[in-house]
């Protein structure tokens, strides 16, 4: 997978605007890195943890009828561990010392979040072709078909004698 460029700039904007910084990781709801700058740290494991966290975490929310998840710390003796949402199937998780200032990493960590949002949906866009005409207003569904084999015996017989 090719990361854009783009998502690794913000990244390492991240670093140079929160200097108690160790690492970030960019990864999808199910804990593949999509981008990272963690010297030290390895984003593998950082992934997988943050997406399990997510899931676990996102449950909480929703157990106490308090909306969708945005953002989760986990404070330790040596610093912070935080997770942001991006999107609904990524995750930004950044490691910060114990002094960094917390209400100024949430501003950073934020504001990196919702370029990075931005850099995806641009990636992720349908790319439109001229030449393929697009359909407009409702559209019919489609019919659906199950095969024979698939169908109880009872069934078949009775479309054979019907």
């Amino acid at each position: 997978m090719t990361v854009d460029p783009a998502v690794l700039e913000e990244l390492a904007r991240l670093r140079s605007r929160v200097p108690e910084l160790s690492g970030s990781v960019l990864a999808t709801a199910d804990g593949l890195v999509v981008a990272h700058d963690s010297h030290g740290i390895e984003p593998d494991t950082l992934a997988a943890l943050a997406a399990a966290h997510l899931a676990l975490a996102r449950r909480f929310a929703h157990a106490v009828n308090h909306g969708e998840l945005r953002e989760s710390v986990v404070e330790c003796d040596g610093g912070y561990i935080t997770s942001y949402t991006a999107g609904p199937n990524a995750l930004l998780t950044v490691v910060t010392s114990g002094d960094a200032n917390l209400a100024m990493v949430h501003l950073e960590a934020r504001r990196c979040v919702r370029r990075i949002v931005r850099i995806l949906a641009l990636e992720t866009a349908p790319q439109l072709r001229p030449d393929i005409p697009l359909q407009t207003g409702p559209s019919a569904p489609l019919a659906r078909r199950t095969p024979m084999a698939t169908l109880p015996n009872v069934v078949r017989r009775r479309q054979a004698t019907g």
